[in-house]
């Protein structure tokens, strides 16, 4: 086999507008023919696919998962440019291989599906990649559930939940509040310093500049706080079904450890 060097893949590159790993795959093809790799990108529609690598994937689909007796889970996105591509049944069943392999073989599950997502590149001639990807392995005592939202036949909204010491049925019904209600936050504790004290500074000066009395400053200010987290800190939402009671309270012992929402375009 002709021995293939950066200069030569750099060449191809600027003749054709291919990627790297497309540019020297046609070399190795060729055996190292310029002239024969050029026709073999162009036969394989890799041509010019470096140029479609910088336009927006604004659009895509997503997918869950969990086996293996609800300990298992995975959430991936599959991003494209157009609504039109993120429908297609290719792409869908794609995504959702993606999902499988992440969830039985980890990150090298999706790295196993990198010629196909390419040859769904040259087909729907998109700029096509994986998005957001996660894998939950479920901790001792503890059961994953999940929630996937379906819009025009396909995901657009997944999420991934670990619940110790709760049925997959209570995990499930806390993922579809996530779901709508897009939590940002687990806890409080896990809200930046940085980001409360500035949200305090703003508070504080809006009730200024509301005229409120010095002496009821401090209440308004704590008041809107709690506001502010419950927009934001999962534990501490009204769930979705029932107003009056916090995803905390909801939980009645048991704990919910992590989550991972993928959302098209977020």
């Amino acid at each position: 086999m002709a021995d293939i060097t950066a200069k030569d893949v750099q060449a191809l590159r600027q003749a054709t507008g291919a990627g790297i790993l497309d540019a020297r795959r046609a070399l190795v093809e060729a055996e190292g023919d310029h002239e024969k790799a050029k026709r073999w990108l162009r036969e394989q529609g890799l041509a010019g696919a470096s140029k479609r690598s910088d336009r927006e994937r604004a659009e895509g689909a997503v997918s869950v998962v969990v086996l293996g007796d609800a300990k298992v889970g995975a959430v991936v996105s599959l991003e494209c440019e157009t609504d039109f591509v993120a429908k297609s049944a290719d792409f869908v069943r794609l995504v959702d291989e993606l999902a499988e392999a992440l969830a039985v073989d980890g990150e090298a599950g999706v790295v196993a599906h990198v010629d196909e997502i390419d040859e769904l590149k040259v087909t729907l001639k998109e700029n096509i990649a994986v998005g957001r990807q996660v894998r939950f392995d479920a901790g001792e005592g503890a059961v994953l559930g999940s929630y996937l939202h379906v819009q025009n036949g396909r995901g657009v909204n997944g999420v991934l939940v670990e619940l110790a010491g709760g049925t997959p049925e209570l995990a499930h019904d806390i993922a579809v509040h996530i779901a709508f209600a897009r939590p940002e936050y687990l806890a409080q504790a896990d809200v930046p310093e940085s980001a409360v004290a500035a949200e305090r500074e703003t508070i504080e000066a809006i009730a200024r500049n509301e005229g409120k009395p010095d002496a009821q400053i401090g209440k308004v200010v704590e008041g809107r706080l709690r506001g502010w987290f419950k927009e934001r800190v999962l534990l501490d939402q009204p769930y979705a079904k029932d107003e009056k009671v916090t995803i905390a309270q909801l939980l009645a012992g048991a704990k919910l450890t992590r989550f991972a929402q993928v959302v098209v375009g977020a």
